[in-house]
């Protein structure tokens, strides 16, 4: 098992993402940081819909989740910001 974690400092908040690969899957997916998200549980929700999946699959889940969820306010973060920290997670 391989333990993942990326950050990114978005214009007003950092940005943290945390899992565990196994088997090339994601589990234990954290998201953390000081940004403001509206709905709050809209978070841990996105962390469940990453749960499980292929880490390839991680970033596109990630358009879907906030293309269905137009409700959400992120002042200052978007969407590339979760992106970048997905992606230097996924670095190491």
């Amino acid at each position: 098992m391989k333990h993942h974690v990326g950050e990114h400092k978005a214009k007003k908040g950092l940005i943290r993402i945390e899992f565990d690969e196994r088997d090339g899957r994601a589990e234990h997916v954290r998201i953390t940081g000081d940004f403001f998200m509206h709905p709050e549980e809209a978070v841990h929700e996105l962390e469940q819909k990453l749960e499980g999946h292929g880490i390839d699959e991680l970033e596109s889940l990630m358009d879907e989740f906030f293309a269905m969820r137009m409700d959400i306010e992120m002042p200052y973060v978007n969407i590339e910001d979760f992106k970048i920290a997905l992606k230097n997670a996924l670095k190491e």
